[in-house]
């Protein structure tokens, strides 16, 4: 079985899924992370270099290798969902978890993170906020398809575990 948690950034995936993987004693996989390692680079510096494009297309074969284990949570990146026919095949491969946080919430999180966003490095917060917004509202609809959806400020790791 393979879990799939969605969300926009600073939703929580890493966080749950670390979580998640513990309790079902499965191995735990941040796509993310697991970009960066691969290709020697952090994301925002690979974007910086290569764009969003290539960055993308890489993403998407990178979530078809990692998706062929078995008894694995697959935290992925907040966009990752919603590029070509990446939401089709993880709601075919395992059970899909939406992570559904508020605007508040990821712009919180973004003022104090440590980590830079590229789609949002260098920009002031009302430019920050108006993309997060946009953003949101574009992605909502693919996040939505998920099999579950968990308020992400205060998820019950149970629901991850009732059946489909």
């Amino acid at each position: 079985m393979r879990y799939y948690l969605v969300g926009y950034m600073y939703a929580g995936k890493s966080t749950y899924g670390r979580k998640l993987a513990r309790t079902l004693n499965y191995d735990f996989v941040d796509t993310d992370r697991a970009f960066e390692q691969k290709y020697k680079l952090t994301i925002p510096m690979f974007f910086a270099k290569y764009g969003e494009e290539l960055f993308r297309k890489l993403e998407s074969q990178l979530l078809r290798e990692v998706s062929t284990a078995d008894n694995v949570v697959i935290a992925t990146g907040g966009g990752t969902p919603c590029y070509g026919d990446n939401m089709d095949f993880i709601l075919a491969n395992g059970r899909v978890i939406y992570l559904e946080t508020t605007l508040e919430a990821i712009l919180s999180r973004l003022a104090v993170s440590k980590n830079p966003r590229p789609l949002l490095t260098g920009k002031p917060e009302t430019e920050q906020r108006a993309i997060v917004e946009r953003q949101l509202a574009e992605r909502q609809p693919i996040y939505a398809r998920a099999h579950i959806t968990l308020d992400a400020l205060s998820p019950d790791i149970s629901a991850f575990l009732q059946p489909c």
